[in-house]
């Protein structure tokens, strides 16, 4: 369509439709349609932050189910001690990261998106691979650990038959199915059902902790048996077991990444998008403090009451309180009536963790592999790939034989990993701005959780392992489809000024054929032109009634796939040159092309010299460096875009 005295050209879009119902069936919702971490939902699905705060609260608050039992089970008696220690983090370490993220982040990505500037081009692209591969081992194992203690709180329950004791592995199997199933059916509505679900979740355990402080207050004894336990190891050993524990504890720091990596479905409104971006970043802070408020105070109370009231040897594999202390308490001080209760709300906010969890793995992939060009084509539809993380939760579920401690430890890498990233982050945008005490405390955070992690990645490697996996599997994805991508025209629209109109227009006059020579820029002087307009006609003699139009591309952010194009005008002594800045040569000179064909109805002769590089080396420079091959891999583009060869731009080679 015009644009004034200029042109704007829309590229041609892949619309075709599949031929199989099935493939129609696979790629028919795409992953804009789902709600979740990091997707741009319509303001339908956006919320007030309290509300979302539930949907956070999902991952964040069902860890309570499973938390005060590891506790138990890595620090015994001085399980509320290493609680406490984590508590401190939340409240004066990540609540402060977090809150900055919030500041940086606003659309959702989280800290990735701001190490990704940190370094140049493809090493920054790398780099973003790479923690993906840890944001996804975070998510996964979100999945196979909650639907894991599920099932524990669905067979212990004393109604539940004996026979399903010995079939945990096949129950969390078809949990995850269920989860799968439903995302398939099309999940839509997280919000609304998280609501309820957490409320309800947080009272119940108010109940069981006010039922195991009024047990402790009648019989404190209990009390006085719980603090010779305590202290029975000496001063040091207290030391050494928080400080054992704490790598593993982290779980309890699961929130603060969720929450903002959903801060697009936060509502905020205002006059203008700076005014509503204020007040989104303000309502997720609000978001972040309330939620770690309420899980600090939730933290200390469950381990001190499971602390003290629950033996040692019931967290252990076999045991009646094994991934399930508080359920156990309010089982043993409630009864079996109210304790099932607990257990049906436990198992309810685990799966629906999960499925908070896939909606977050949902998004990964088109938040940032379609901007590097990286992402297959189905890539971005909602169920290719949610049978893909299925099929990998139920393999992991597998190799752990659904257990809960045992996949704690790769669950507390991913989080590990989130939490250096961000504390990193933030530690670098704070000495940017000239804070040295706040430098040095972020920077002291960062060490903290960098402790964290290489403890937990010594003791406990499967984390790492299957983060290596998603590395590779990310790695080995993204750079495949980069490079079976390379012919597309990667722009979605051309914008010709109006002085580029003006040549192109001037050199169709009388019916003659537009004649274009593609020219590497160089000096940009008039002696540059000349020379390259004596080297086309030298090698390929034209009767040109009007002298030719220069086309030049300067390559800028060759690591980045594609963009609008904007094509100036410009008079060089005489030679008039068509200028575009892109990210890959070939593909800007093809889009200028067809750009100019739809502009002047007539088909461009585009005339390049041939590249005295070998073919590999011009590939590896054309998909690395954006240049390379030029001539050849335009044509090749042209010829995958216009199948018409009479309606196709000539590409002509001496």
């Amino acid at each position: 369509m015009g644009t004034g005295a200029g042109f704007g050209w829309n590229a041609p879009s892949d619309a075709r439709r599949p031929k199989r119902a099935v493939t129609r069936w696979l790629l028919a919702h795409r992953v804009d349609d789902v709600g979740g971490a990091g997707s741009r939902p319509r303001a339908e699905r956006q919320h007030p932050w309290w509300k979302v705060m539930c949907l956070t609260g999902v991952d964040y608050f069902s860890t309570l189910s499973y938390l005060p039992s590891i506790a138990l089970l890595t620090a015994g008696a001085l399980a509320p001690l290493a609680t406490l220690l984590i508590v401190v983090l939340t409240l004066f370490g990540m609540l402060p990261i977090y809150r900055r993220v919030a500041e940086r982040s606003p659309h959702g990505q989280g800290s990735v998106a701001m190490l990704e500037h940190l370094l140049p081009e493809w090493r920054g692209k790398f780099l973003v691979l790479c923690l993906l591969g840890f944001v996804a081992t975070s998510w996964i194992v979100t999945m196979t650990l909650s639907t894991a203690d599920a099932t524990a709180h669905l067979v212990a329950n004393p109604y539940a038959p004996d026979a399903l004791l010995e079939q945990r592995v096949p129950i969390t199997l078809a949990l995850l199915a269920v989860l799968g199933a439903v995302f398939l059916a099309g999940f839509r509505e997280a919000v609304r059902i998280a609501i309820p679900l957490v409320v309800l979740f947080l009272l119940l355990n108010a109940v069981v902790v006010v039922a195991g402080i009024v047990h402790i207050a009648a019989h404190p004894e209990t009390l006085l048996h719980w603090e010779v336990r305590l202290w029975s190891g000496g001063a040091g050993s207290v030391t050494t077991t928080v400080l054992l524990a704490f790598p593993l504890l982290v779980l309890g720091l699961s929130g603060f990444e969720t929450g903002v990596s959903m801060m697009p479905l936060v509502r905020a409104d205002g006059v203008g998008p700076r005014e509503r971006l204020r007040r989104r970043i303000a309502d997720t802070r609000k978001l972040l403090t309330t939620a770690a408020v309420i899980m600090s105070v939730y933290l200390v109370a469950t381990t001190l009451v499971t602390g003290v009231l629950v033996p040692d040897s019931a967290v252990r594999p076999g045991g009646p309180a094994e991934d399930r202390a508080l359920a156990y308490l309010a089982h043993e001080y409630l009864g079996e009536g109210f304790g099932t209760v607990y257990d049906v709300s436990t198992i309810l906010i685990l799966w629906f963790a999960g499925a908070s969890a896939m909606a977050g793995l949902i998004n990964i992939v088109p938040r940032y592999l379609p901007r590097y060009g990286m992402a297959p084509a189905w890539g971005t539809a909602v169920r290719p790939v949610v049978l893909v993380y299925t099929a990998v939760a139920m393999m992991i579920t597998i190799v752990f034989g659904a257990s809960v401690d045992g996949q704690s430890g790769a669950y507390a890498t991913g989080i590990l990993a989130m939490l250096v990233t961000s504390a990193i982050a933030v530690t670098i945008i704070v000495h940017r701005r000239g804070s040295r005490w706040g430098t040095a405390g972020f920077a002291f955070l960062t060490l903290v959780f960098g402790y964290a992690l290489a403890d937990n990645i010594v003791t406990r490697p499967d984390g790492l392992l299957i983060a290596l996996v998603f590395v590779l599997g990310i790695m080995l994805v993204s750079l495949v489809s980069r490079a079976l991508r390379t012919t597309e025209l990667r722009t979605d629209r051309v914008e010709v000024d109006a002085r580029a109109m003006e040549f192109a227009r001037e050199a169709v006059l009388r019916g003659t054929a537009m004649h274009l020579f593609a020219n590497r820029p160089r000096t940009g002087v008039a002696d540059e032109y000349a020379e390259t307009e004596a080297d086309r006609l030298r090698l390929n003699p034209l009767p040109l009634q009007r002298p030719p139009l220069f086309l030049e591309v300067e390559v800028r952010h060759p690591s980045e796939f594609g963009g609008i194009l904007r094509v100036h005008g410009v008079d060089v002594h005489g030679h008039r040159v068509l200028r575009v800045r892109g990210p890959s040569a070939p593909n800007a000179l093809a889009a200028v092309l067809l750009c100019l064909r739809d502009a002047t109805g007539t088909v461009p002769h585009c005339h390049f010299t041939w590249s005295e590089r070998s073919p590999l080396r011009s590939f590896v420079r054309f998909a690395v460096l954006g240049e390379g091959g030029t001539a050849l891999f335009t044509r090749e583009i042209l010829r995958e875009v216009e199948p018409d060869p009479d309606q196709r731009p000539v590409v002509h080679v001496s």
